[in-house]
């Protein structure tokens, strides 16, 4: 009777105090005061469990700046084609094959313009557009672009056979250019090259213009092919803009 009181006058106390605090503490004969220590850590676990680590977090990436390219056969001036390959055997261009015109495109002109007794000369003109999307895995289109644009330069410039190769920085093309002159023994004949790699946005450029002298025709200048190279290509990274307008 005298251990009973004193268990009698505890549940009383305990009935008292709000319920949060009999769960805490009144809950049990045992004297387990560490069940809500216990609470408690699982709590802030789970709390930390929940928060999603700096790995778990879905990277940003900058949107691609343009969604379309142009008509290539359309990128370049009739007029700027006519006067870079004249006698083109087709005026309009010769459209590259394609499985997907909104993410690559092309066109060429080619041409053989005799001039008699004086001989004949030979032109070539190619036009490449390349669009990249911006993926949280492989980084921005403008990043995609920049880092195909020296991928595409590389290559130019490991040409076989290339003579007097010298790239150079251009500017007012894009964003940003290179262009690249060199000469080309092929078909017994002496051929000179401009080629330019530009970007624009999350856009790739390429662009190749050569000729040749045939029949005793003087080879053109490397003048002549690459500030035509150049013309053309300030004429089809304009064109990428145009269509998104």
């Amino acid at each position: 009777m005298q251990r009973t009181a004193p268990r009698l006058t505890r549940i009383l106390a305990c009935a008292a105090v709000p319920v949060m605090l009999v769960v805490a503490g009144c809950s049990s004969d045992s004297g387990d005061s560490g069940s809500g220590a216990t609470g408690s850590k699982d709590k802030a676990a789970s709390s930390a469990s929940a928060t999603p680590s700096p790995s778990q977090t879905t990277k940003t990436v900058e949107p691609a700046k343009f969604g379309k390219l142009p008509e290539a056969c359309k990128a370049i001036a009739a007029k700027t084609t006519s006067s870079l390959v004249p006698r083109a055997k087709t005026k309009n261009g010769t459209p590259a094959v394609s499985s997907d015109l909104g993410s690559r495109s092309g066109c060429s002109w080619n041409g053989l313009d005799d001039k008699g007794v004086k001989g004949s000369q030979y032109r070539w003109l190619d036009v490449s557009f390349y669009r990249y999307e911006s993926d949280a895995a492989l980084g921005s289109g403008q990043e995609r672009a920049q880092e195909n644009l020296a991928k595409e330069l590389a290559k130019i410039e490991e040409t076989a056979g290339a003579k007097k190769l010298r790239t150079a920085t251009v500017t007012g093309i894009g964003d940003e250019a290179k262009s690249v002159a060199y000469q080309l023994r092929k078909t017994n004949e002496d051929f000179v090259y401009g080629s330019i790699v530009a970007r624009t946005g999350n856009v790739l450029v390429l662009l190749s213009y050569n000729g040749a002298g045939y029949a005793g025709a003087d080879t053109p200048s490397d003048k002549t092919i690459m500030s035509g190279a150049v013309k053309a290509a300030k004429e089809a990274v304009a064109a990428v803009a145009a269509a998104n307008r």
